[in-house]
């Protein structure tokens, strides 16, 4: 059977299993918040951002001498296990909660304080010689300790999705220098246009993912400023003087990285602005990246009745009743996922125009829908890459037939045989369904060789 203990808050006694490093106020949002599958121990990150945050805190108040060196060394400790991947059990509680993310807060801080008892040689719940209020959340309050671990959490998951970008984009490169000398037919509206190459094609494929490369680290950026010692609403009641900017400054010790205290805490302990700038640089790359699968889903369609110009890599039957279909899953799973994203930036603009007078309380739907946009287009960039792009194949037969055959190589070969020339080969060429090639050669407008010379791609296409 199990045992518990007593613990007690504003609410009055509650049991809390006796084994529990959680406490009373973690009960209680696990009784409340019934809401999701997604529970704060299933987001490592976050709770090692919380960690971090705490383990300053009581540095930052140990060199201001409001807590003793052996409660200060316990609550150290604690915070370290806690990075060393150890207690991630001890977070049951729903990451979709009411009350601004007080339950993560104190989540943290009962954790925390009854791993630092047991490490003085008292029982848990002990509170008296380590308090989750008291010597834990020191100088703090859940409206800059969450937040900031929040952000400190986000700007490290960022590195992911900008890590498998740069993946991406070296996979399309190598595809656009092995593609640099197949020609084809380039489109405007779906109509044949003027002839490129399909190393082009794949170039900026790779160049207008590249661009979003440093974009996403300016966004991430923002997250490394914090509002520690504000504490409730930025007024910093409760917390000492020059504990803000030591605090902010451990910060940046502890993680290497130039974190820095907001200017205005005030403004800082309200404002949601970076994580609505971050969805929207999330949102931008999901839209970029869903019109080039949609443009692999065109180019590889057929293989008899559509473009058939590349080949993506088969990776499993396309249908139940149709014998040798293969579908474009690679791309389509890739699609879903930004459309996913797209709609992910909304409840973030939502959530964020929420906020009111000195507070958001709606920052805990903010981290979710956060951190599973980060998630899983990481996983769709990774995919797309290894499972389709690495793979794709050329039809380069097809696409010099398509060029030979096209009405728009008379604009590529305009400047050579002049307007009225190319006007009466195209207008013949379409009435008579006849090849602009074979036209040109056979009325000795060109000769072959002087015709492929002119259509060689290193002869044809802009070298800038």
């Amino acid at each position: 059977m199990n045992s518990f203990r007593t613990e007690t808050d504003l609410l009055g006694e509650l049991q809390v299993p006796k084994n529990a490093y959680y406490g009373v106020q973690t009960q209680r949002a696990i009784a409340n918040f019934k809401i999701s599958n997604h529970k704060l121990y299933q987001y490592p990150i976050f709770i090692k951002s919380l960690a971090v945050v705490k383990l300053a805190a009581v540095e930052t108040n140990f060199e201001l001498g409001l807590i003793n060196e052996p409660l200060k060394d316990a609550i150290s400790q604690a915070c370290l296990d806690i990075l060393k991947d150890q207690y991630f059990e001890e977070f049951p509680i729903d990451m979709i909660q009411g009350g601004a993310g007080t339950s993560v807060n104190m989540n943290a801080n009962e954790v925390i304080a009854n791993i630092a008892l047991e490490k003085m040689g008292y029982e848990k719940g002990m509170y008296q010689h380590c308090s989750p209020n008291d010597h834990v959340n020191l100088s703090q309050s859940t409206n800059d300790a969450y937040p900031s671990a929040l952000k400190l959490a986000l700007y490290q998951m960022s590195k992911q999705v900008t890590d498998a970008l740069e993946k991406l984009f070296f996979a399309l490169d190598r595809k656009a220098k092995e593609f640099e000398s197949v020609i084809k037919m380039g489109r405007t509206q779906l109509q044949d246009a003027v002839p490129m190459t399909l190393g082009q094609e794949f170039e900026a494929f790779a160049f207008t993912l590249k661009k979003e490369i440093p974009y996403l680290q300016n966004q991430a950026f923002e997250f490394l400023e914090v509002n520690m010692g504000a504490t409730a609403i930025g007024t910093g009641l409760n917390a000492p003087k020059g504990y803000a900017q030591l605090c902010a400054e451990k910060l940046a010790t502890l993680l290497n990285e130039p974190v820095k205290l907001a200017e205005n805490l005030v403004e800082a302990t309200s404002d949601t602005s970076s994580f609505v700038a971050y969805a929207g640089a999330l949102k931008k790359l999901a839209v970029k990246l869903s019109k080039i699968c949609n443009d692999l889903r065109l180019l590889a369609s057929g293989p008899r009745t559509g473009l058939y110009e590349i080949n993506l890599p088969p990776k499993q039957p396309g249908s139940s009743i149709m014998p040798g279909k293969v579908n474009p899953v690679i791309p389509e799973v890739v699609n879903q996922v930004c459309f996913k994203i797209i709609g992910n930036e909304l409840t973030v603009s939502l959530a964020a125009e929420a906020g009111q007078l000195q507070l958001n309380v709606m920052e805990p739907i903010i981290a979710l829908t956060l951190f599973d946009s980060i998630e899983i287009l990481t996983n769709a960039i990774d995919t797309l890459r290894i499972e389709c792009v690495d793979g794709i194949t050329a039809n380069t037969d097809h696409l010099r037939n398509e060029v030979y055959n096209s009405i728009g190589i008379v604009t590529a070969l305009n400047p050579i045989i002049g307007y009225k020339n190319s006007t009466k080969i195209a207008k013949q060429a379409l009435e008579e369904n006849r090849s602009v090639y074979d036209l040109i050669i056979e009325q000795n407008i060109l000769t072959k060789e002087q015709l492929d010379t002119y259509l060689d791609p290193k002869n044809m296409l802009s070298s800038h």
